[in-house]
């Protein structure tokens, strides 16, 4: 077991508070089941081909499954990134995510849609993402692929942290959107797309530290989970991104 990864006991205590309680028979050891899910992530392996020292492949599985039904990854990174960011400079931008074969499927069956669209570059889900002024996601949503900046930010704009100014590239200059920043006390540093008329002014020098939000989906995009899209539901493949977004930049 020392060859493969494991959560450390101070990882470990920052996200067991938001755990599910165990009801009837005790869990199989969390750190070594969580340690494996992550294993699983990041590699990009069939769940089958999890190493045997994490334990069966069906209880990584099945917990990964059924604690992303309930939403636990989510609240996890949900949590750790509203204690730990506090930033005056806030970024926004998204990027697309392939979807494999065995995920791509449009149909919307059951509860939830599947969160994939079609683009020039084929079926795939789209992540809007939020991040501070160290490169760290607070705010992640997943949508369609063909889904525009704009939209996708507006839909976000509630969950937005307290800032001074949001760094963001021309896809997202909007009257709409500036208008409702301004209103939130936040200043655009967003320049103007070519057809406008009359461009806006923006700090320049501000504005190349949205290499940072860049950055971020690089480091993503590092688990092959993430960078290519295998789970058909949403709420598992966001899971997914909550884990890796977690693991990476909040412990």
């Amino acid at each position: 077991m020392s060859d493969l990864f494991l959560l450390s006991e101070r990882q470990m205590a920052l996200i067991e508070p938001y755990f599910p309680l165990a009801h009837g028979i005790p869990r199989v050891d969390d750190r070594r089941v969580i340690s494996g899910i992550v294993y699983v992530i990041k590699h990009g392996m069939q769940w089958k081909d999890a190493p045997k020292d994490y334990g069966p492949h069906k209880t990584l599985y099945n917990r990964f499954i059924r604690w992303s039904r309930l939403g636990v990854f989510d609240r996890i990174f949900a949590a750790l990134a509203v204690d730990g960011a506090k930033s005056e400079r806030i970024m926004i931008d998204a990027t697309h995510l392939k979807a494999h074969r065995t995920a791509a499927s449009l149909l919307k069956k059951g509860m939830f849609p599947r969160r994939i669209g079609r683009t020039k570059g084929g079926l795939n889900s789209k992540l809007h993402t939020v991040c501070d002024d160290e490169g760290r996601p607070i705010v992640m949503l997943l949508s369609e692929g063909q889904m525009s900046d704009h939209k996708g930010a507006r839909l976000v704009l509630d969950a937005l942290p307290p800032a001074k100014v949001l760094i963001a590239d021309r896809g997202y200059d909007s009257t709409p959107f500036r208008e409702a920043l301004q209103a939130k006390g936040i200043e655009p540093c967003i320049p103007s797309s070519r057809s406008r008329k009359v461009p806006y002014p923006y700090d320049k020098t501000l504005y190349r530290k949205r290499h940072k939000v860049e950055n971020l989906f690089a480091k993503l995009k590092d688990w092959r989970r993430i960078a290519t899209r295998y789970d058909r539901c949403a709420h598992t493949f966001f899971s997914a991104i909550c884990i890796a977004a977690t693991v990476i930049f909040w412990l």
